[in-house]
């Protein structure tokens, strides 16, 4: 498995669809199931092995610098994103000096999901081929997705490779908030602010974006109706358990 060493987490979003939950608060302290959503993201990227995160701020930033100091792993670094709002992508062409020429993941801080016996942080490592995919997505089911009502992202060929989803068409895969990129595909870009789609594009235009479908249930926790579903599906996830191990 190509291991991957370092992580951008995206925690610098205004959080206004999750409002008034976000009116004094930033979104990835926001809490499910007795976790925040940040926390939740940083212990699925230690218990993968991942040594490092990178953690944007902007909302609320002194906050999210304070709880991350009582973090042990991964080891925090903290991108200050306070004076502008650079999106998605301008958030990680920021960072991009932390991640040393090599290719890194990054993880939405509001994507959450329950697994079986394997990590699918794993998974999407194993999945990587360094010589052939500039981008690999971690994906979801649409239909079996919590919190998401949209006409899904992404179709998924028998290699691997991904093509979005026409106008007018419906697609049964949906990005889970994950990726794992290679810096190169940031080179040359004059905007301060935009979208990771623009990453996603430069990559299918080099017929490198691929896809691997995630193991479990996603939920993708970006409202207050969508933070209860989801605490409703883990907590009857978690009594399935019990009684399995009864």
């Amino acid at each position: 498995m190509a291991q991957i060493e370092t992580a951008m987490v995206l925690a610098a979003g205004l959080g206004t669809r999750m409002r008034p939950l976000t009116d004094r608060i930033p979104k990835p302290l926001v809490t499910l199931a007795g976790r925040t959503l940040l926390d939740r993201v940083l212990d699925r990227l230690a218990e993968a092995g991942i040594e490092r995160a990178v953690v944007n701020v902007h909302h609320f930033a002194d906050q999210i610098e304070e709880h991350l100091k009582a973090r042990m792993a991964p080891k925090i670094v903290v991108s200050d994103e306070r004076e502008w709002i650079l999106e998605t992508g301008g958030g990680v062409l920021k960072a991009l000096a932390h991640f040393e020429g090599r290719p890194f993941m990054v993880h939405n801080s509001d994507s959450v999901w329950s697994e079986e016996a394997r990590s699918n942080l794993t998974l999407l490592m194993e999945a990587w081929a360094p010589q052939s995919m500039p981008a690999l997505l971690l994906l979801a089911h649409r239909d079996s997705s919590i919190g998401y009502d949209g006409r899904g992202d992404f179709h998924l060929d028998a290699s691997g490779r991904l093509r979005r989803r026409g106008a007018g068409e419906e697609a049964p895969y949906v990005f889970a908030g994950v990726s794992i990129l290679e810096p190169q595909l940031f080179e040359g870009i004059a905007e301060r602010s935009f979208s990771l789609n623009k990453i996603f594009d430069r990559a299918i235009a080099k017929n490198g974006l691929f896809g691997i479908a995630l193991e479990g249930t996603w939920m993708h926790v970006g409202t207050p109706q969508a933070l209860i579903e989801a605490e409703s599906h883990l907590e009857c996830a978690q009594l399935l358990r019990n009684r399995q191990l009864v």
